[in-house]
């Protein structure tokens, strides 16, 4: 039985609910055990800082072809026959930008669940959440499959096939995860070790040598972290294995709120009973610990994209094997990589080297110690410096700020609103406010008055002042932010009303 094979078998599906038959191939378990993909955000994409920041991690940082990896994988999910619903965990503050890059894949016919973690507590508790609910909406029989929202994947006819043997055998009873033939020693992924074709365990980051051992056994392979199993199996298992995480995860659902969106219906996870929850990953907390674990080996073109050796595969590479992006000119340069986001960049006579250079990082670096990139992160989050966190351009629900110039007592910001979109109504302990409009249309609430701006128009906001930007228009409205104040950080704020949820 083909679930998910040839291109000329899904081509006679029609939908979810359809029976067809061409050949040996009949939908109808999919009536039977109906399969929804959970896609997993989480995670800081710390090794390939300075372009993925706490704020803006690595599912949304934009490629080269300016498409996004969790836009990719909600692409590929949706696209498996059968799917008609699926879930999505993300971190709370990540919700509006795993919204716009759903909406730019124009996927239709899909009903979008989203939970929304206030505080990241790695992968066993995240699944927990997805199965417990998922149990709710289509029964015990459902079959989960868990996507990684930052993955590459090169051939995704490859990937379904090996889908379809994960479905056949999670059906069964059995928890199922995906082994990538290594093509290369990476130090940077964990392993799986075959004994033919039985699963025996998962390997952690292993140093250089061990990776040139397991490459060349040919008994381990690359774990993806993708996984498939039924909502019964992987209750029971976690019944076995983490009943703390189970019953905690289930409580914090009784706690939480669900409110329908027009991206689909979005629980919000209750924050006092989610920190509550053990911090511990699905490797350790369940896989490691089953005996119904089984490997499904794939050669679907794989990318965790976790490094900017990684990363940089996907720019283009010149005679002399560098690989650049953005305005570069090298010179007596070799084994270079180079991306340019803002401003011209030239080489001369170095080799091995990596520059990523942003409005506000520039990271240079040896190619070979490109995994040690996260320890400048951890440094930079440790001692709260806002390189780690934010960008100069900052995405919000409601569009992006640029910090254009900033020194003592002032910050220059440029303002961008999305058409309809409104900022929360709030007011500053430490400084006031002068917004000039350079474009669009302004409905301004500034202390007691409502005000209309348009373009070269202006309004100044005291101290204390209750204020908030709206844009009525279906144009974007761009505005000059100009701060004056003691303190100019951004957690100096207070929200009185939100449509965000953030008040």
């Amino acid at each position: 039985m083909h679930l998910l094979g040839c291109r000329a078998c899904r081509a006679v599906v029609s939908g979810p609910k359809a029976i067809r038959i061409y050949g040996v191939f009949l939908m109808a378990d999919i009536l039977k055990h109906k399969i929804i993909p959970v896609i997993m955000s989480g995670g800081s994409g710390s090794r390939l800082w300075p372009l993925s920041r706490k704020s803006h991690p690595k599912p949304y940082v934009r490629l080269p072809d300016n498409t996004t990896l969790i836009g990719r994988t909600y692409e590929r999910a949706a696209s498996i026959p059968g799917v008609s619903e699926i879930c999505s965990v993300t971190n709370q503050d990540h919700m509006f930008l795993t919204a716009d890059c759903y909406e730019e894949q124009q996927v239709r016919g899909i009903k979008n669940h989203f939970l929304m973690e206030p505080l990241g507590r790695n992968t066993a508790p995240a699944i927990a959440a997805a199965t417990l609910y998922l149990q709710g909406i289509a029964g015990d029989d459902a079959i989960l499959l868990i996507l990684p929202a930052d993955h590459m994947i090169e051939d995704a006819d490859a990937l379904n096939l090996a889908i379809e043997k994960a479905y056949e055998s999670a059906v069964k009873g059995n928890i199922v995860t995906f082994g990538i033939n290594p093509s290369s020693p990476e130090t940077g992924y964990g392993y799986i070790e075959m004994n033919d074709d039985a699963f025996v365990k998962f390997v952690e980051k292993p140093d250089l040598q061990t990776a040139q051992n397991y490459v060349a056994s040919g008994s381990h392979f690359w774990n993806s972290g993708m996984f498939c199993f039924s909502v019964v199996t992987m209750i029971e298992a976690m019944k076995a294995h983490c009943p703390d995480v189970l019953q905690k995860v289930q409580a914090c659902l009784v706690a939480s709120e669900s409110f329908e969106a027009p991206m689909g219906t979005n629980t919000r996870l209750d924050k006092k009973t989610f920190e509550a929850v053990p911090d511990i990953s699905i490797d350790y907390a369940v896989m490691e610990k089953v005996a119904n674990m089984t490997c499904i080996t794939t050669d679907c073109g794989w990318s965790d994209i976790g490094s900017w050796l990684a990363f940089s595969e996907l720019f283009p590479v010149d005679e002399h094997n560098n690989r650049k992006t953005g305005e570069v000119m090298s010179v007596k340069a070799s084994d270079c990589i180079v991306d340019a986001e803002s401003r011209f960049v030239g080489l001369v006579g170095v080799k091995n080297l990596m520059v990523i250079d942003t409005p506000d990082a520039l990271l240079v670096a040896d190619k070979n110690h490109a995994q040690d990139v996260k320890v400048i992160f951890q440094k930079l989050l440790a001692s709260g410096h806002e390189a780690a966190i934010l960008h100069r351009t900052v995405h919000r629900p409601w569009g992006t700020y640029t910090i254009l110039e900033e020194g003592e007592r002032f910050k220059i910001k440029r303002i961008e609103v999305k058409p309809g979109a409104r900022l929360s109504l709030q007011a500053h302990h430490h400084r006031s406010e002068h917004w000039v409009v350079v474009a669009g249309t302004a409905k301004v609430v500034n202390g007691d008055q409502e005000i209309q701006l348009s373009t070269s128009q202006s309004t100044y906001i005291p101290c204390g002042f209750k204020h908030r930007l709206e844009n009525p228009g279906i144009l974007p409205l761009v505005l000059i932010e100009v701060q004056t104040g003691d303190y100019l950080g951004e957690d100096d704020i207070v929200r009185f009303d939100d449509v965000y949820g953030r008040s």
